[in-house]
């Protein structure tokens, strides 16, 4: 594609040569932080492109969809599945309310899965009408970067097309990786979780995050058995110790058998499932084995390293304002491995546009950014723990819990107690951190975050 050049008069009282380009801006990947950033770009009058791969709910390298990783295949199928075992307890606790509920409850999987499946199309189709109502020219494909200034876009027959650009954004997010252990290619990540056909009867989840957690409460509200593994003595390792002693209990509680201190070294396939082999040498058999070990950027096919991009590791390496060490290519979202949160990516793009086409150089605030580990009761919290408290404040901190047995459960039977944390710093009275695990933990938790920040305001 020839590019033409330019004159564009006196500016800053010398004649300057620009080069005009196919788009003021190009982003390669249509998750969120890809999208609010395309969207921002052009309310800002940017001439805007992006491309992403064609749709799927599992993702690989030819597969992906407008929406990305939180709508497709992560927040948002995940939140329907969490919504869908909680009836589990609740039919349970409605017996001693008077309910009448048979021992055989009939769940009836493949339907909340083509539900679910259902909602995501549309959700697709949602994103994809955000983009074009945008003015933002959608464009499918896998693309790569092949100059400072040039995306090569491969379409589905294996067309290639060149587009140039003023500024290339990446975000592209992050894939979900397997250990390195035998038989790892009969274990399945969250993707595939999200999707089976049917659901199985004995379930193993190696990993001690929170995608590991929520999926444990998932299938276990399903009926599962579960056996989770995780190297640490408690999971959620960086969250609030109190707190991910709360939730070690609640999943026990609900059924679900933990397994501290220990990892999986092998799984074989036998006529009777997956034979799994810790590395302690104990066996059990599962009929599916997930894998929630962490995720990586997702920057293999970017042709990055041959353009000059630097990395660390497999992530793009950015200043504050998002830049690359090429001027020309930003990068947002996980696939920097700053802070992997959906609403982090979203605040990145909006940085991002308002830096490079509103006038607004922009940089993103990581500090008391919520988050929510959606196991069965919630988790949320916001701000430091209590450890990072005690590592971090330059004097005394004060540390107010409550812990109590919520009403439903006086009548339910139900062994769960919710406790609400708060750290203080003792001189100022500022609030340094909350936390809370129990019912509706999520909402109580930014509905008071709104609340706090209407009156400071």
């Amino acid at each position: 594609m020839s590019r033409k050049m330019l004159i564009n008069g006196e500016r800053n009282g010398s004649n300057e040569e620009e080069t005009c380009y196919d788009f003021d801006l190009f982003v390669i990947g249509a998750g969120s932080g890809g999208v609010r950033a395309s969207r921002t770009a052009a309310g800002f009058g940017a001439k805007v492109g992006i491309c992403e791969l064609p749709f799927h709910p599992i993702s690989s390298e030819v597969v992906g969809g407008v929406g990305g990783t939180c709508v497709i295949r992560g927040c948002v199928p995940k939140k329907i599945l969490v919504y869908g075992a909680s009836f589990g307890g609740e039919l349970e606790d409605a017996k001693n309310y008077g309910w009448g509920v048979n021992e055989i409850v009939d769940f009836n999987w493949k339907k909340l899965l083509h539900n679910k499946t259902q909602e995501i199309i549309r959700l697709n189709g949602l994103y994809k009408r955000l983009l074009l109502n945008s003015g933002v020219k959608m464009l499918e494909g896998e693309g790569k970067i092949v100059s400072p200034h040039e995306v090569e876009l491969t379409q589905l027959d294996g067309t290639k097309l060149r587009y140039s650009a003023k500024h290339i954004l990446i975000a592209t997010g992050s894939r979900a990786q397997r250990p390195p252990i035998t038989g790892q290619e009969l274990g399945i990540t969250s993707d595939e979780a999200l999707s089976l056909d049917e659901l199985p009867k004995r379930a193993v989840i190696l990993g001690g995050g929170y995608i590991s957690v929520e999926f444990a409460s998932i299938w276990r509200g399903m009926g599962v058995t579960v056996d989770l593994f995780f190297r640490k003595e408690l999971p959620l390792r960086g969250f609030d110790d109190e707190m991910r002693t709360v939730v070690a209990r609640n999943l026990e509680g609900r059924g679900i058998k933990l397994h501290p201190g220990t990892s999986l070294s092998e799984l074989i396939k036998t006529e009777d499932g997956i034979r799994v082999i810790t590395d302690h040498g104990d066996e059990l058999m599962a009929d599916v084995v997930l894998f929630a070990t962490g995720r990586a950027p997702n920057t293999k096919r970017l042709n990055l390293e041959a353009v000059g991009v630097a990395l660390d590791g497999r992530a793009v390496k950015v200043d504050e304002f998002s830049c690359t060490n090429i001027p020309s290519i930003w990068a947002i979202g996980d696939v920097t491995n700053r802070m992997n949160l959906t609403p982090v990516a979203l605040m990145e793009g909006t940085c991002f546009s308002k830096t490079v086409f509103g006038g607004q150089p922009s940089k993103p605030d990581y500090n008391n950014i919520p988050c929510a580990v959606f196991c069965i009761p919630p988790l949320s919290v916001v701000g430091l723990s209590e450890q990072e408290a005690i590592e971090q404040a330059k004097g005394d901190i004060l540390v107010f819990t409550s812990t109590f047995n919520p009403m439903k459960n006086t009548i339910s039977g139900r062994q769960e107690k919710t406790i609400m944390k708060l750290v203080v710093d003792a001189e100022t009275d500022k609030v340094l951190g909350a936390s809370m695990c129990g019912p509706e933990a999520p909402e109580i938790m930014q509905v008071s975050i709104c609340v706090l920040k209407t009156f400071v305001s």
